[in-house]
């Protein structure tokens, strides 16, 4: 589907959403990144609940993550809100190695209700985040 960015889509069900050109999400995330931009944050390999922005806050907008891996048995990827329990977005390719070393995106757009957004990569393993973060 190819649209201008920004513009409200319909899908095949009747729901609203928007294009930026990584992903689509829905209409509290667009206000967000329309009101505080849109911006990227590099995690590196092997860091533990590193947090996007200066210091972060409920409210922050992730939009996604460009998950990076450096070998094909990389470790795994997670994200935290807040002081929340860790969610596992990439489980790594340890115990099947991965078939290729390409880059890949994650589509997330949702908003931290609890705090800022905390990253943790395993070995071999970088992230791009991207978001409006504070």
């Amino acid at each position: 589907m190819s649209a201008e960015i920004g513009v409200p889509l319909r899908d095949t069900f009747d729901h609203q959403f928007y294009t930026t050109g990584f992903e689509t999400f829905g209409a509290a995330a667009k206000a967000a990144a329309v009101q505080g931009g849109m911006s990227y944050e590099t995690v590196a390999a092997s860091q533990t609940d590193q947090v996007l922005g200066g210091s972060g806050a409920a409210g922050d907008l992730l939009a996604g993550l460009l998950i990076v891996p450096a070998t094909d048995a990389p470790g795994a990827v997670s994200i935290k809100d807040g002081a929340g329990s860790a969610i596992t977005l990439f489980v790594g390719g340890g115990t099947y190695p991965l078939p290729s070393v390409i880059p890949f995106f994650v589509p997330l757009g949702i908003l931290s209700s609890s705090g800022a957004w905390k990253v943790t990569t395993g070995a071999d393993v970088s992230v791009v985040a991207v978001g409006s973060f504070t």
